[in-house]
């Protein structure tokens, strides 16, 4: 059970929430359906407007490969125990051309960073950064170097955006009890 109710179509029905917002939400999902994150966020129009760009900015616009945005949005999710967040994005992740052994490998969060039998160099990288970021915000300087030496800037600074988005969305998830559609 979610802390506060859903936003209901009732309410959306009786325009409790600006149509225009609704409508670019629907816009955002492949399928046009509202997802129960969608539905909390609607409870404040500011932060579900600001959150829809922002988030489709992430997910559509950035330069790092999908693969390796969605691989750190699974691993955020195991880290953070998201199980709604692993729900909707480890499906992401095998589309992006990820592996079943892959996320499989993730269960064990805490040694998929070395495991080299699934994950090449850039993965395992991109997992521990994600770890770091997730556990202790702090980047070691080891890290960010293996980083630098195998993606751009650009694309650095975006993964390292990808991982602080993710777990304000994990955040926000389970801080308001979320559940799977």
């Amino acid at each position: 059970m979610p802390n506060i109710p859903y936003v209901t179509d009732a309410d959306i029905e009786q325009q409790a929430v600006p149509a225009d917002l609704v409508a670019a939400i629907r816009a955002r999902r492949a399928n046009g359906k509202l997802l129960n994150l969608d539905r909390m966020l609607l409870h404040s129009p500011p932060i579900a407007r600001g959150w829809n760009t922002y988030m489709g900015a992430i997910r559509r616009e950035l330069k790092v490969s999908p693969l390796l945005r969605e691989l750190a949005i699974c691993a955020v999710a195991k880290l953070n125990r998201a199980d709604y967040e692993w729900i909707q994005h480890a499906p992401e992740f095998l589309a992006a051309g990820g592996t079943q052994s892959q996320l499989d490998a993730l269960a064990d969060i805490e040694n998929a960073p070395d495991n080299a039998l699934v994950f090449d160099k850039l993965q395992q990288v991109v997992l521990k950064l994600t770890a770091e970021m997730t556990r202790d915000v702090e980047v070691s300087p080891s890290t960010m170097s293996a980083l630098r030496t195998q993606l751009p800037d650009r694309e650095v600074a975006e993964i390292v955006g990808v991982i602080a988005s993710y777990n304000m969305v994990s955040r926000y998830l389970i801080a308001l009890g979320i559940g799977p559609e």
